[in-house]
Formats: structure tokens, sequence, C-alpha cells
């Protein structure tokens, strides 16, 4: 007998004798009791994502920062995040998935803790890598456990659930920030720390209620993989950050930039050819839904973060609101995502059909983006609500979808490397975002900063003096320097999400050729005792 049939004998033996709950087959109740716990941690981890946005402006400014370094504390989270996210997936399919969750917990909550302590933005921006390290592993691993215990078909009216999470950690996260900023007594620091007491609960919670079997076999760590894998993507992202600021695009440092960066990127893929337990599995590509499925949600990641991150400026800089009020100001945008992804996802359970779904999603997305491409510094607040309520609309209706149409593919014993590729992809498209839409902003600031500074009176010598005017200047510039940096910001956000909605186009297209497979019944579980006990080759 082959060892390829001897391993999968062995798994079927461990779930054979674990209990009837942690075989797949478990009551509407019992999943809602472990849902708890997990359900808790997205919440920390949304939480944790949202609540700095709105404070950031203060962040910034109250450390002396720069628009770079603005950029960099949202980047260095999602970069971290990213580049862990594929190798918390792979030892998802290794490990105990519970254990795996409460790690990911426990350095989030060390991250916080530091990031708070944080003097300078420098350090502030090193702490929030260690937190993105512990985020990525609860936004792979939740839903990696989720497709261990319940089948795509019935999945749907429990991605309600996830979403109503997500929507009240996206509202309560600019909301809180945006209280403690304006809060005296609590200040900015507060929103690092505002997120561990759930950390700690939800901890308890999944040590109670998750119970899940743990796959008894030889384990092959891929760590060259994921050096190489961490390499390229902070150096391509490094260089997408600090090209057109720190140095030309068309220089030198350019040059060595990419040519690192393709060099780790060919490194890593010789090097997944050749590992027995590859961190993202190349053969995932051979599959056409999930192929599509990660080109799109690289598009979806780019119209999600960058949207809104440089909304809580635009709201806070350009337009002059307090953080609580620009908080409250984004909330049209979150109902309509816990509205769409909770209606998609009791259709899609009680239907069978996804596809229709993602694509009206991928279409509302572009659509909102392309209307908030004409915002400015005057744009009524009541047309940006329902600009964002569409955009809220579309990313409700894909960003779930996308994992569950990757889910009902894949093998059972490719579910954590699928799920988090998908995840991986989505926070890549997140972070060049971020990055890419971070400069396209500086740049048309500063264009529009200079065009009015000859006419404003006191601009030239505020100029000559800081070698250049940008949001570190806000506070101490004249008057007059201040409104024009404030109008140059509300002018500039459009060009934002004007390249927003051409890379959207990508998605809706992605999307559109995607094939539709009737939704499985199965949960993993007992897909994975199904695929253990087929006949195997010899």
């Amino acid at each position: 007998m082959s060892s390829t049939l001897r391993r999968p004998t062995a798994v079927a033996a461990v779930a054979d004798q674990a209990p009837v709950e942690q075989q797949g087959q478990m009551t509407h109740r019992e999943i809602l009791s472990a849902l708890s716990g997990m359900l808790l941690a997205m919440f920390v981890a949304f939480l944790a994502s949202t609540v700095v946005a709105n404070a950031l402006p203060t962040i910034i400014a109250d450390l002396r920062g720069t628009q770079g370094q603005y950029t960099w504390v949202v980047t260095a989270t999602l970069l971290s995040s990213t580049a862990s996210t594929p190798i918390w997936g792979k030892l998802a399919d290794l490990f105990s998935k519970k254990m795996l969750i409460q790690l990911s917990i426990v350095i989030f909550i060390v991250g916080s803790m530091l990031a708070g302590l944080a003097q300078s933005v420098e350090t502030l921006i090193a702490w929030r890598v260690l937190q993105g390290l512990g985020l990525g592993g609860l936004q792979a691993l939740v839903q990696i456990a989720m497709a261990a215990m319940i089948s795509p078909r019935e999945r749907g009216r429990y991605a309600g659930l996830l979403g109503s999470v997500m929507a009240v950690a996206t509202v309560g996260g600019p909301l809180l920030g945006g209280l403690m900023v304006d809060t005296s007594w609590l200040g900015w620091r507060s929103v690092f720390y505002v997120g561990v007491p759930f950390a700690v609960v939800a901890l308890v919670l999944l040590q109670r209620t998750l119970h899940l079997p743990v796959t008894k076999r030889e384990v092959h760590i891929d760590y060259l993989g994921a050096a190489f894998l961490t390499a390229a993507v902070s150096t391509l992202l490094i260089w997408v950050t600090l090209a057109g600021n720190s140095f030309a695009w068309a220089s030198t440092e350019t040059g060595l930039f990419l040519a690192g960066g393709v060099a780790a990127v060919v490194a890593f893929v010789v090097t997944e050819t050749r590992a027995k337990e590859p961190i993202v599995p190349l053969r995932l590509f051979r599959d056409r839904t999930t192929t599509l499925a990660i080109i799109a949600s690289i598009a979806i990641g780019v119209a999600m973060f960058g949207s809104s991150v440089f909304l809580g400026q635009y709201l806070q800089v350009a337009r002059g609101y307090s953080p609580t009020a620009a908080g409250l100001l984004t909330i049209p945008m979150v109902a309509g995502l816990l509205l769409s992804s909770t209606v998609s996802g009791i259709l899609i359970t009680r239907t069978g059909r996804w596809k229709r779904y993602l694509v009206a999603g991928s279409v509302l997305v572009v659509v909102a983006l392309g209307l908030l491409s004409v915002v400015d510094h005057q744009t009524d607040m009541v047309v940006l609500g329902v600009f964002l309520f569409v955009l809220g609309v579309g990313i409700g209706m894909t960003m779930q979808n996308l994992v569950l149409a990757v889910q009902n593919t894949v093998a059972a014993t490719d579910l954590g490397a699928a799920s988090s590729a998908v995840a991986f992809f989505r926070s890549l498209g997140g972070t060049i975002g971020v990055s890419v839409l971070g400069a396209v902003l500086s740049s048309r600031v500063g264009h529009l900063i200079a065009e009015g500074l000859a006419g404003t009176p006191g601009g030239a010598a505020v100029a000559q003096g800081s070698g250049g005017v940008g949001l570190a200047d806000l506070a101490d510039a004249p008057p007059a320097v201040q409104a024009l940096i404030r109008v140059s910001y509300g002018d500039a956000t459009g060009r934002v999400f004007l390249v927003s909605a051409v890379i959207a186009v990508v998605a809706a297209v992605a999307i559109f050729f995607i094939r539709e497979v009737a939704l499985s019944t199965r949960s993993g579980e007992e897909r994975l005792r199904e695929e253990a006990e087929a006949p195997v080759a010899s």
C-alpha cells in the first residue's frame, strides 16, 4: 500500500474516533455555540482595523508625522497580515485550528498593547506589524474553521452573522475611535487597547465552545517558502510606497527594488514546486474558479481598504468633521454591507445559486466608486451617504461569497490553503491599494497646494521655510494656508476613488467568467473523511 493511501486512512481513523459534534455533523445549536468565540474573534479583528481610521489624523498630528507615515501606519498592519495569511492557512491544514486561533489572538493582544505605548510614528509602525501578524491569523482561521464545520450550502445562513459582526465592528470602530480621541482623559492611545478585553473573552469562549478534530500526520513546514513570500511582498510594497517620494519612479532605487522583488517571487515559485507541504500549493491555480476569485479579491481589497482609509481622512481633514462625526457619516456604507451580506447569504442557502450575487455586487462596487470619484471639498453629505450605501451593498455581496465559491470547489485537504489564499490576495490588494492610492493622493495634494500657494497670503514663506506644505503643517500653518490644505485634500480624494473604480472593473470581469458550481451539502470535515476513504491508486 502506498504512502499516499496510508495518510488519508490515518485521517479517517482520527475523524471516526471524534465525537459526533466534531465530525462535521453539528446541529444548528452546536454550530451557533462554536461560532460565538470565533465571531467575537472576528469582531476583534475588524474592530482593530477600523478603530484606528478616525484616530489617525490626530495620531499623526500629535506625533508630527507625514502623509507617507500616515499611509504606513495602515500599510504596516496590512503588510504583515497579508504576508502571514497563507502561512496561517497552511498551518491550519497541519495543526489544531482552535490552538492557532487562540495563538493569533494572543499575538494581537501583545501587539495592540505595545502600539498604545508608542512614542514615535516609527515605533508605532513597528508594533503595528506585530498586531498585523495576529490579525492575519484571525482573518484566515475563522473562515477556515467555519468551512470545516458547515457545508457550503448552509454557510449562507451563518454568513449573515459574520456580516453583522463586520458591520457592528465597522460602525463601532470609527465611533469608538472618534469618541476616545475626543475624550481628553482617554486620548488616541486608548484606541489600541479597546479590542483587548474582547480578545480575552474570545479566548475563553473558544476554549469552551470550539471542538474540531486534529489531524495527526507527518508535518513539513515550508519555512523557506514563507521567507521568500514575505520578502517578495515586503520588497514590492515598500517600493510602491517610497517611489515618487523618497526617489523617482524611474531611478536606480526602483530598479533595485524591482529586481529584488522579482527574484524573491521567482524563488518562492521554485520553492513551492519542490516543497512537501507548500505554503501556497500551486495546484490551486489550475482551478478556474480559484484563479478568477483570487484576481477579483485583489481588486475588491483595493476598493474595501482604500475607501475606508482615505474616507476618514477626507471627512476630518477636508470637511472638518470631528472623529466621532466622521464615524457616524460612514454608517450608510456599513448599513449597505450588513443588508446585502445578510440577504444574499439567506438567498444563497435557500436557492444554492451564488454567482448572480457576485456579479451584481461587483458591478455595484464599480458604479459606487465611479460616483465617489466626483467628490470634492463641497460635496453634499446626503449625496455622499447614498454613494457609500451603494458601495457597502456591493462589497457585502462580493467579499464573503468569493471565499464561499472557492471553498466549494477545492479538495477538503486544501480548504485551509485555498481559503487563506483568497484572504491573502484580498489583503495584498488592500495593502497595494493603500500604498498606491496614498501615493496618488499625496502627489495630487502636492500639485494642488503648489498651484494654490502662489495666490495665498503667507503661502510663499511657509513653502520656503518647510520645503513643502502638507498634512504635517496643518496645525502650524497660517489660516489661509490651512484652508488651502483642507481644500486640496477634499479635491484630491476623488482621484483616489477614480483609480479604485478602474481597478474594480477587473474584479467585475473576473467574476463574470467564474463558472458556477452547485453548492455542496457536506461540511469540510465530512468531505475530508470521504476523500480519505476513497480508493487511491498505488
